[in-house]
């Protein structure tokens, strides 16, 4: 018998049986997307269970059962053999949602990430209880297999709309096409830089869609591609600042560039997932490797001078060790106060689900 007995006995919810199970597109993007290696790989966990089980649907329990401990995460490592190092960031990272998600814990970024409701409040509280009759309903689903932790974190993600994740996939055949087809004949030794990479900067209120220094990125780069400093320009942000923007800064910035400056699709690639300075740099290298580009050149960022200080000091290194575990580029030279060369690293290409809506 699978893992039907203990959600019969936590009460969650009751479904008549079926042939098959319906499966959810969003939720196996998902479950791919920030656990690779623990969707459809997980192992039954019986004490975690047993824990479920006692709670009797409530939902703070249900919550705080479902976390994973030290020794179920040591169990799922040890099973996973070669891919005990992602198993173990991958724990942790479904821990996390657990925590901010279904028990209120601050975020990394408190400003634009978790929840939207207050922690405590009726509405978070309702959410919460939501999440766990969702992740009852989507018990059979392939993407999660059974798994109550698994299934609790994604569907906590989901009430809350928290999809950022897979929002725009398939990215490269609906954004990039023209790039990728380009990219299959190019030369990159013609150029000096692999690409041009142009930061968002957000603006400080919801109706703006660019802001003025999200303008001088797409002018600057705009400028070294005209120049013929690179092939491409990669436009990197998602919806980030102010928190509930609904707008993109890849996106807008691509719209800029080829209604402002008459920049081809097919120069331009869109990277729509970057919260963070840090993973601005590590998506845009993502996107070259999609692309099949050489990662022995470097490519050329291009901001506001404050913001390539920040790239250009020891606490930047400092900050990807912290937050990503790895250093995404290796920082090369100043060419100018808003441009500085950086050299992609195929490390990049390692998902980080801590951070959910962008792993």
């Amino acid at each position: 018998m699978r893992r039907a007995a203990w959600w019969a006995a936590a009460a969650l919810i009751a479904h008549p049986a079926a042939a098959a199970p319906v499966a959810d597109r969003q939720l196996a993007a998902m479950a791919g997307r920030l656990f690779p290696s623990l969707a459809g790989h997980m192992p039954q966990l019986a004490a975690r269970d047993r824990r479920v089980a006692a709670c009797a649907h409530a939902p703070a329990c249900v919550v705080e059962a479902a976390i994973l401990r030290d020794d179920e995460r040591a169990t799922l490592a040890t099973a996973a053999g070669a891919r005990a190092d992602d198993v173990r960031r991958e724990v942790n990272g479904l821990n996390e949602v657990l925590r901010v998600f279904g028990s209120g814990s601050v975020p990394r970024y408190p400003l634009i990430d978790g929840s939207d409701d207050p922690s405590g409040s009726t509405a978070f509280t309702t959410k919460v209880a939501d999440a766990i009759d969702l992740a009852g309903a989507q018990r059979r689903d392939p993407a999660v297999a059974g798994d109550i932790s698994l299934s609790l974190a994604l569907a906590l993600l989901d009430v809350n709309d928290k999809n950022a994740a897979v929002a725009f996939e398939p990215l490269d055949q609906r954004y990039n096409a023209a790039a990728r087809a380009r990219a299959k004949t190019l030369d990159w030794s013609r150029h000096r830089y692999l690409a041009i990479v142009a930061l968002g900067v957000g603006p400080e209120d919801l109706a703006t869609p660019l802001s003025g220094r999200a303008k001088l990125n797409v002018r600057m780069a705009a400028e070294r591609y005209a120049a013929g400093a690179a092939p491409f320009i990669i436009v990197s942000g998602s919806a980030v600042h102010p928190r509930d923007t609904p707008h993109v800064e890849a996106l807008e910035m691509r719209r800029a560039l080829t209604e402002r400056y008459a920049v081809p699709a097919a120069a331009i690639i869109v990277e729509p997932y970057a919260r963070h300075t840090t993973t601005n740099l590590r998506n845009a290298t993502r996107r070259l490797i999609a692309l099949g580009a050489p990662l022995d050149r470097d490519m050329l960022v291009v901001s506001n001078a404050p913001h390539i200080d920040a790239i250009a000091g020891a606490a930047f290194v400092e900050r990807n060790r912290r937050e990503l575990g790895y250093q995404p580029v290796a920082v090369g030279s100043r060419i100018a106060p808003t441009a500085i060369a950086v050299r992609p690293s195929r490390a990049a290409l390692r998902v980080d689900p801590a951070d959910p809506l962008d792993p």
